[in-house]
């Protein structure tokens, strides 16, 4: 089953629905925090039904939450036909706290403010270049999009409590370092320590696809899954994987480089320095690359790769032969790409995602159909497939997740 989606779903509340299986809980105080984050609004019946506890305790723990300003009563409408009194739900105090994220890439940096129920306050934009960088310079570029977003909320900085920074590459999530960014020159680098120095804040740096995953496991289709994974097609193949509610990351944190995974032995370089990934036929510069030769030289000489992307693009739809080739072969490779992913994962649902997913040659129904072929799907519901053609600001908003969720750990999940 495909469906296609172009914005995330409108639903009251944040954050996953469903408890992973042995998930690890917080303390009773913060289950009855999140439980109304995610609910929206919820009645202390509604506590006491959902957390399996007593009426006295959720009395007792939401009058606490009351009195530290994380929580507040508000009058839901009356029962129907007007029977009966309005009944008391309980909601976050959004004020409570705020938080920013951020997507960071070579062509706009863009950033999401929002506060403590996870609703956006306002949003921001800044040009990029596909020039890396020093960390210094990548670092202004940051602050500068922070003030901005801030500043277009008639906001200040004290007001934050946390930043997200989602960065095309790789983030050792012990040391907190950047192994490797694509914008960046330099590798293993400290941005959190050179941040704490321009911005009072905590930093949470995670890949961007990692990002992205957790917008929709807060705000999109995965708030009501517990496992699905992600696939990101844009400069790289990216993937992110969550299984009980949490991202799977590999026992060194760089675990699920599906670009990375090997489609054609001694096939098309890669740009990591070895042959065959599925990078090498699905990433932009593994298709500017083959539009290059597929063009004759002065259709293929625009100003950037993204122009010459949807040249070749509105050449294939007109029934350039060479051009709709390179769509169609860029397919099937992610064809065995997805297959490897149900094949490994058996995830109930896949998301495809990214910039290049508007290229519809790699959604195509035998796109799909070739994946169902490669697995062994017989005995199986064959997995679903969802398209999110997504811009930059949902992105970001996964950065206020690591952010808000710390904020919850400091201040709801301990007894003041």
């Amino acid at each position: 089953m495909i469906k296609y989606i172009e914005g995330l779903k409108k639903t009251a509340g944040c954050g996953p629905l469903l408890e992973g299986e042995n998930a690890k809980l917080p303390a009773l105080r913060q289950q009855v925090f999140q439980h109304v984050r995610a609910s929206g609004q919820a009645a202390r019946a509604d506590i006491t039904h959902a957390l399996q506890i007593s009426a006295a305790s959720a009395t007792t723990l939401t009058a606490d939450l009351i009195a530290s300003g994380l929580l507040r009563e508000v009058d839901t409408p009356a029962r129907e036909m007007g029977r009966g009194r309005p009944r008391v739900a309980l909601e976050v105090v959004p004020e409570a706290a705020y938080a920013i994220g951020i997507k960071l890439s070579s062509k706009q940096h863009s950033a999401v403010l929002c506060d403590f129920a996870g609703t956006v306050v306002n949003t921001a934009n800044v040009p990029s270049s596909n020039k890396r960088r020093t960390s210094s310079d990548l670092l202004d570029e940051i602050i500068i999009l922070i003030d901005l977003v801030i500043a277009n909320a008639q906001m200040s900085r004290k007001d934050i409590g946390a930043v997200g920074i989602g960065i095309p590459g790789i983030v050792d999530q012990t040391s907190g370092r950047i192994s490797w960014c694509s914008l960046l020159k330099d590798t293993n680098v400290d941005l959190g320590a050179a941040f704490s120095e321009k911005f009072d804040a905590p930093l949470f740096l995670d890949n961007d696809t990692n990002m992205l995953t957790l917008s929709e496991l807060w705000f999109g289709v995965g708030r009501d899954k517990t496992d699905f994974a992600v696939v990101t097609i844009e400069n790289g193949v990216g993937m992110a994987l969550v299984l009980n509610n949490r991202l799977y990351r590999g026992s060194h944190g760089v675990g699920l480089e599906l670009g990375h995974t090997k489609v054609q032995l001694d096939g098309a370089l890669c740009r990591c320095g070895q042959r065959g990934c599925l990078e090498a036929y699905l990433g932009d510069y593994a298709l500017t690359r083959e539009a290059a030769t597929a063009l004759d030289n002065a259709e293929s000489n625009p100003k950037n790769h993204e122009e010459l992307l949807d040249l070749l693009f509105e050449k294939a739809k007109a029934g350039h032969s060479a051009a709709e080739t390179i769509f169609r072969r860029a397919g099937r490779f992610l064809s065995v790409g997805l297959s490897n992913v149900v094949q490994l994962f058996d995830p109930p649902l896949i998301i495809l995602s990214g910039e290049r997913m508007r290229y519809d040659y790699l959604h195509a129904d035998e796109v799909f159909t070739e994946m169902q072929k490669l697995t062994l799907s017989s005995s199986r519901q064959p997995c679903q497939i969802e398209i999110h053609i997504w811009d930059d600001l949902v992105w970001a908003r996964g950065g206020t997740v690591p952010a808000l969720a710390a904020l919850t750990d400091l201040m709801v999940g301990h007894t003041p």
